[in-house]
């Protein structure tokens, strides 16, 4: 019996981050060419902390690169909410989202999968166009073909927008939709890890909306500041340590000893939090988009880079099944948009609830609870 031959042989992805990076891993694992174009100079990384769950380790794990992340972050499997001065209100345990056989949750330094999707990349044969963007898509139907902005020209069986939530690919393919705020802006940064922090913690009903951390390697946790909006020039990263412990005024516990362990030219990002929910299909004849670039959710679940690399997952096993093209991306929009809507669903209600502690039947702790325990069905 002759082996079945991949309908995709040839893929052009436009994004080299986590959705990216696990596709082109994904997709060379099962043999199809691929090119990955990336406007940086480098896709190693830079940046701040990250909470991993259960069901982007799998992902990880289907791609290969989980044990190496493992090596350097910080397994655990349960949250616990806190009152501003650090009275614990509740432990939940949190299930597992990636299998009996991987932690709940991991924190993590975002740079360290960053770099650790790159070497892979490039190890498994990935042919990698930095420093490069699209400047034109013809679809002929049963190919496409991308000129970059070096004026060179790729023919490929499909292009995969995976360039986050503000994809160039989405607006060249005609679809509309732009990120919104949801009313919330973030401070991060990575500060020392206190022996007692075992688990992401939150703190609730203080001055600002929110202030928390993550474990993210055994020295280092990741800790974070939610409040309101606040004018554009404030956004960005650079030695802010200073404004981050005035803004953080009024959390004690663990917080507060991390906030005033802080120098005062800490490294410190601040953004806006934008989601934003393709309704209308993700695909355009050979051309699709996937990730942030489709379903950007707010951070408050921890489930933004989860739904990215399953998204990634799931696309390289359905591309390569055999069915032709034209019925794998409807059919693959069809299989994810009732996961990733609910996550995002549910992040937004949450962001409500902690803009709006006093609405009726406000209660993080449960949508928390309910969302991660949904995600624990396969994807």
């Amino acid at each position: 019996m002759s082996e079945i031959t991949p309908r995709v042989r040839r893929v052009l992805i436009v994004g080299g981050g986590i959705t990216g990076g696990v596709l082109a891993l994904a997709l060379r694992q099962r043999d199809v060419e691929v090119v990955l174009v990336d406007q940086r100079d480098s896709l190693g990384g830079v940046g701040h902390g990250i909470t991993l769950q259960g069901n982007a380790l799998k992902a990880f794990q289907a791609v290969g690169i989980y044990d190496r992340l493992a090596e350097r972050g910080y397994p655990f499997n349960h949250l616990r909410l806190r009152t501003a001065d650090g009275h614990v209100i509740a432990e939940i345990p949190t299930p597992p989202m990636g299998g009996p056989d991987l932690p709940g949750t991991m924190g993590a330094v975002r740079g360290d999968i960053a770099d650790i999707l790159a070497e892979e990349v490039e190890k498994a044969g990935v042919d990698v166009r930095l420093g490069s963007t699209l400047t034109a898509i013809d679809d002929h139907g049963d190919s496409v073909t991308v000129t970059l902005s070096d004026g060179s020209q790729e023919t490929v069986d499909l292009l995969v927008g995976a360039d986050g939530i503000r994809s160039k690919v989405r607006g060249m393919l005609g679809i509309e939709a732009e990120p919104r705020s949801v009313g919330m802006g973030i401070w991060r940064t990575v500060a020392k890890r206190p022996p007692e922090m075992d688990c992401s913690e939150m703190y609730y009903g203080g001055p600002k909306f929110k202030a928390g951390y993550t474990p993210i390697s055994e020295d280092l946790c990741y800790a974070f500041l939610l409040e309101e909006d606040l004018d554009r020039s404030f956004v960005g990263e650079g030695p802010r340590g200073k404004e981050l412990k005035e803004r953080g005024q009024g959390y004690g516990g663990t917080w507060g000893a991390i906030r005033d362990s802080l120098p005062d030219d800490a490294i410190v990002n601040y953004q806006w939090i934008e989601a934003i929910c393709v309704e209308s299909p993700w695909h355009r004849g050979r051309s699709i988009i996937i990730g942030d670039a489709a379903h950007a959710c707010p951070p408050l679940i921890a489930q933004g880079a989860a739904m990215c690399a399953e998204d990634a997952v799931i696309l390289a096993e359905m591309l390569t099944s055999g069915a032709p093209v034209d019925e794998v991306l409807p059919a693959f929009m069809e299989r994810r948009f009732p996961r990733v809507k609910m996550v995002l669903d549910n992040s937004l209600t949450l962001a409500e609830w902690e803009i709006h502690p006093e609405t009726e039947g406000a209660d993080p702790g449960r949508i928390m609870g309910q969302t991660l325990h949904a995600l624990v069905a396969p994807a």
